[in-house]
């Protein structure tokens, strides 16, 4: 798509990088992967932003305790302000209560995400990580036909079914013509508290055969890690430093 027809800030905002974190499918913990990337981006002295694009299946509010609703006047929206700085906007902030659920067809749920950056303030930002619903569907194609996306971070598991569904996402980014900076898998191993051992709970990886097949570099493996997952719980994301991200943090740096 032609760079004079995405959609523009309507507040003035002044956002350097717009980085999609997806997935081919649900289930991989790809809104964990977008809010610890976002952490350590922040930790690195960088102004960070989430734009929480999983209307139906939002959980970033969540995972960063916040429960404040959005504000602000026709035209503007104010996105919710985390512990640590990080700015977040995401429809369970625009709900009555967070359990409610959304029942909007596809094209009001593409044009809620699209608004979510065309109308939030995010004032000046260094890094927008968009967290994407799974799949490749209607906001996915919104998000990288309407939005100046610099790159896809793409989120898997260990699974043989995801080789299939990797295949899918490169390939709609492909023709949507907006690069993977690489590849990071998820529940990749458990560490065994009692032996120290790895073990390949969700079956041996495959994602080095993926990303030597498509050139994509493999930027971070992730452990399952009960630590990580009571620190969602608690809203507490921020506090959590168990995970080795510095790879991928420093592909975006230099871009």
């Amino acid at each position: 798509m032609n760079e004079s027809m995405k959609a523009s800030s309507k507040t003035g905002s002044d956002i350097n990088h717009i980085i999609a974190i997806v997935s081919g499918k649900g289930g991989v913990g790809k809104s964990s992967v977008t809010s610890l990337l976002a952490c350590a981006m922040q930790r690195k002295g960088y102004q960070v932003g989430i734009l929480d694009a999983d209307i139906t299946g939002s959980s970033i509010t969540k995972t960063f305790g916040i429960t404040a609703k959005a504000t602000g006047e026709e035209g503007r929206i104010e996105p919710a302000t985390s512990r640590t700085g990080i700015k977040i906007i995401s429809t369970n902030m625009l709900l009555s209560e967070e359990s409610d659920p959304v029942i909007w067809r596809g094209p009001l749920i593409a044009n809620t995400v699209k608004l979510f950056y065309t109308d939030v303030d995010w004032q000046t930002l260094d890094y927008l990580f968009i967290d994407m619903p799974p799949g490749t569907g209607d906001v996915p194609l919104t998000v990288f036909q309407s939005l100046p996306v610099e790159g896809i971070i793409m989120v898997t598991s260990p699974q043989q079914l995801v080789s299939m569904v990797v295949e899918k996402a490169v390939n709609m980014a492909a023709t949507m013509q907006i690069p993977i900076l690489g590849l990071v898998e998820n529940y990749s191993y458990f560490l065994c508290p009692d032996n120290q051992k790895r073990y390949a709970v969700f079956g041996e990886s495959h994602l080095q055969e993926i990303g030597e097949r498509h050139a994509l570099p493999v930027l971070a493996r992730l452990g399952i890690d009960e630590q990580l997952s009571l620190a969602c719980d608690q809203g507490a994301i921020e506090s959590y430093e168990g995970c080795d991200l510095s790879a991928l943090c420093n592909t975006l740096e230099e871009r």
